[in-house]
């Protein structure tokens, strides 16, 4: 939603970035890595280049390491994250008094896909593994293909499926115009790790409205 020179398309708080998130994020990193556990904000708007604006602020006015950087054509996005909640909110409300906007100027998430793939075979795991920027897929395994448009939510949804199963992040791509991610595991694992990351995206629309008063 547009305020003003301003359009926020995604903000999302992470209270603790699970294990195999925060060293995917490290992986593919070029900026601060984050380390597990840190709080994080991931926040995308428009117009792209006043992303760098909303970095020099949050870097200036608290403690929040940059974690990383996505500028597009329409939006740029940041990450940034710390040990300390507190460091991480103060530089969300930094960002917000800055451009004016709040929680219920963010768009709501939209599931484009939500997929289950139960015991799948071999050659079809393969294919997975050929694909994946984390672990392996094996035979056997249940996968969750989850996508999403802002893309940027999909973060969310994989750190609460990871704190609700014993599952694998295989890939996760929080960015562009529809992000995906793919989880695998033991079929009961991977059904409790769907319904903690569809539950999260439920929520925060749930909160997106109730910031705009309805």
């Amino acid at each position: 939603m547009a305020t003003g020179k301003f359009e926020l398309r995604a903000y999302l708080f992470i209270d603790q970035l699970q294990p195999q998130l925060a060293q995917f994020v490290a992986a593919d990193n070029k900026v601060y890595d984050p380390a597990e556990y840190d709080a994080a904000i991931m926040l995308e708007l428009a117009p792209a280049m006043e992303i760098h604006t909303m970095i020099d602020l949050a870097l200036k006015a608290t403690r929040v390491r940059l974690g990383s950087v996505v500028t597009e054509r329409q939006f740029g996005m940041m990450q940034i994250q710390h040990a300390d909640q507190g460091e991480v909110t103060a530089a969300g409300r930094a960002v917000f008094e800055a451009t004016g906007l709040g929680l219920g100027d963010r768009a709501e998430v939209q599931v484009v896909t939500n997929k289950l793939i139960r015991s799948i075979e071999q050659d079809h795991a393969i294919s997975f593994t050929g694909t994946s920027r984390g672990n392996m897929v094996v035979a056997g395994q249940s996968v969750l293909i989850m996508e999403t448009t802002p893309a940027a939510y999909l973060t969310l949804a994989c750190n609460e499926a990871l704190k609700a199963a014993n599952v694998n992040l295989v890939t996760i791509r929080p960015f562009g115009a529809t992000g995906r991610l793919v989880l695998a595991g033991k079929e009961s694992e991977i059904d409790s790790a769907a319904a903690a990351a569809l539950a999260s995206l439920e929520a925060l629309n749930a909160e997106t409205r109730a910031s705009r008063g309805r």
